[in-house]
């Protein structure tokens, strides 16, 4: 009988939700809320700004400057135009040869003011010990000074570093009597390609050679898998907060507990936001097979996470929509619910904030806690079992015992507060009246 009112409850959550005109919408809307920068910079990729880049140098060695334009003339040559279609894809970048001023303040100033007129988008000022062998760090005549004020990320520093550094060895070259012209290959740099492990086919016993791959695909398949299961999780539990208060200020539980006890109640609502994550997910998995398919990094996707991946979905989304059915029992009026949205949705948000250090150091100290603690457990584990090279055996099972805990207490922690918060009306309670409610009911 129970379980015959928990799933009417479920259902009639279920169809209520699917069948509105904000889920059908949310199903598109959140991919391109969560995704939208990527396929932004995807479709803004082939289109550069190409505008010339006007850099002046000030040379205090007065050899610097001259095999500092000639490289950065070749780096120009080099990426200047798309090998197969021969169109410009990334701006020309113009030097200005400046000697030094008597007033170096003076000088500075003059350069500054235009690069705030958009006559100049930097200047360089090299110091007059830059030849010598690095010295102390703090030395600024054996120093180049870059003066910008570009905001962001600025590329073109980036750009410049290299030339500089190169014209600064063929200067230090030159000064040793080495004929910079008939040996420029004493400065060029050997392309590193980034290759796959080398594998025996365990069944015929073929030894298959490396392949190369870049980083972007090390990265796009556990970061998209990551996000996509924190926008599920995000989008199938928030609505639960709202949802449960607004039953409550329109008197709506007091009639359904006339036909079920508030533990069938929460449990039915539970059930019902999880068949809705369940669909979601069952779309968005179908896409991302689709995407990684026609992006030709199928390979790079290890099926095994998959089972993994509804695991940790299930569990994430009964933790979460316990939590917030005795959130949103504890509210009165839906803006007391939206002051807590934020409380509900930080074990997905932290997790997110994480998602690059993570990347960067996958079976570092951080990492690996982090993993292992139940509430960022679903993301982090999963994001660090879809890289390329795994975890160790035993950390995924860990975690999977500890989320499983972790959400069996918060059900139950939940349940006690549901039931007496249910039918409270007035001022929202206390944290402290809320521990006392999940501990002693």
């Amino acid at each position: 009988m129970r379980m015959h009112k928990i799933r009417t409850i479920a259902k009639r959550d279920y169809i209520a939700t699917v069948r509105t005109k904000a889920f059908v919408f949310g199903l598109v809307v959140a991919p391109m809320l969560f995704g939208g920068g990527s396929i932004a910079m995807t479709l803004f990729k082939g289109q550069p700004d190409l505008k010339d880049r006007r850099v002046a140098i000030v040379d205090h060695t007065g050899v610097v400057a001259g095999a500092l334009v000639s490289a950065a003339r070749e780096k120009n040559g080099r990426e200047l135009f798309d090998k197969k279609t021969h169109q410009q894809i990334a701006p020309r970048y113009v030097f200005e040869v400046i000697a030094p001023a008597a007033n170096s303040k003076d000088q500075l100033l003059a350069l500054s003011g235009r690069v705030r007129r958009k006559q100049l988008v930097a200047f360089l000022e090299i110091g007059k010990d830059a030849l010598r062998p690095p010295g102390p760090a703090d030395d600024p005549t054996a120093r180049v000074s870059y003066y910008t004020n570009a905001g962001g990320i600025d590329e073109m520093r980036n750009w410049l570093n290299g030339p500089i550094n190169d014209g600064v060895r063929l200067a230090r070259l030159a000064q040793l009597g080495i004929d910079i012209d008939r040996n420029k290959g004493l400065t060029a740099s050997v392309p590193i390609d980034g290759l796959s492990l080398v594998e025996r086919d365990e069944k015929t016993g073929e030894v298959h050679e490396a392949r190369k791959r870049s980083e972007l695909e090390g990265f796009f398949v556990p970061f998209a898998v990551a996000m996509i299961l924190a926008m599920i999780v995000m989008v199938g539990s928030a609505p639960m907060l709202q949802n449960v208060t607004q039953d409550k200020s329109q008197r709506i539980v007091e009639t359904l507990l006339g036909a079920a006890t508030p533990f069938e109640l929460m449990t039915g609502k539970v059930v019902g936001a999880v068949g809705v994550s369940v669909t979601s997910s069952v779309l968005y998995v179908l896409a991302g097979t689709l995407a990684v398919n026609a992006l030709g990094i199928a390979g790079l996707l290890p099926l095994t996470i998959i089972p993994w991946f509804y695991v940790y979905l299930l569990a994430d989304v009964v933790m979460l929509c316990a939590f917030a059915a005795a959130l949103g029992a504890c509210c009165s009026t839906p803006q007391d619910a939206q002051n807590l949205a934020i409380v509900l949705l930080m074990p997905c948000l932290i997790p997110m904030f994480m998602l690059v250090t993570v990347l960067r150091q996958p079976h570092g100290t951080l990492a690996t806690v982090m993993s292992l603690v139940p509430p960022f457990t679903p993301i982090l584990m999963l994001l660090r079992q879809a890289m390329p090279d795994g975890v160790p055996a035993w950390q995924p099972w860990v975690g999977l015992v500890d989320v499983l805990a972790f959400a069996a207490a918060t059900v139950w922690a939940a349940s006690r507060i549901f039931r007496v918060a249910i039918l409270m009306q007035g001022k929202p309670p206390r944290l402290a009246e809320m521990v006392r409610w999940a501990m002693k009911g």
